[in-house]
Formats: structure tokens, sequence, C-alpha cells
């Protein structure tokens, strides 16, 4: 496995931890389970902020997933470039997942786009 491979399961495996840091923030307990979405819908704040970038990290996910597997297949680009390209996408969502906790919401754009710009250019290398 390469490591660009390895970050589509690192990039699926971050949104539990956006939910993780929501339910523990909102005081999420077995007394919600019965409705645990009714229950992400009323938190504020911090919590609230982790929810959503539990979504947006789903959103994105699987654009990264096609990206990286359409540069594996297209075999164009050097291995290193796409492994290189993974990484700085996995360390833009972080970045961008701490931006929303931190509510720092012009940052956390300008490092969405450097992740979608990132996506991009899976497919310019593989040309």
């Amino acid at each position: 496995m390469t490591v660009a491979l390895w970050c589509i399961l690192i990039a699926i495996c971050l949104p539990y931890l956006c939910i993780g840091i929501a339910k523990v923030r909102g005081g999420y307990g077995l007394r919600h389970n019965h409705d645990p979405r009714g229950f992400l819908d009323s938190l504020e704040g911090l919590g609230k902020r982790a929810y959503a970038a539990q979504l947006n990290s789903f959103e994105v996910t699987p654009a990264f997933a096609a990206a990286v597997i359409v540069a594996h297949l297209a075999g164009n680009a050097e291995l290193v470039t796409i492994n290189v390209l993974s990484v700085l996408f996995i360390t833009s969502r972080l970045l961008f997942i701490i931006c929303y906790l931190a509510d720092w919401a012009i940052l956390r754009s300008l490092v969405w786009f450097v992740g979608m710009g990132l996506i991009i250019s899976f497919f310019v290398v593989s040309v």
C-alpha cells in the first residue's frame, strides 16, 4: 500500500474524530442515544463547530479518495508526487478542523481552498 492510499483511510477516520469532540463537548451520554442526530442539532459553540467540521469532512473525503485512485490508475504521475500531495491534503484537513474548532472562519476558508486545490492537483499531475 502506498502512503497515498493510507491517507485515504486517515481521511475516512477524520470525521469520527470531529464527532467525538462534538459529543464530548456537548455532554453526550447514553441518555441521548435514542436520538443522537437530534442531540447533534442542539449543539452550540465548539460542539456545533466540531459537528460542522465532521459534515464537511464527509463531503470532501469521496473527492479526495477518487483523486488518489485516479492518479494511481492513470499511471502518469510519480508515486512520490501522489504521496506528497496526499500528505499535504491530510495536513490541510487537520488545519481545517483546527481552524473550525477555533472559530477562525477566514483562515478556515483559505485552508479549505488549499485542500480543494490539492484535490485538483491530483488530476493535473496525472495528465
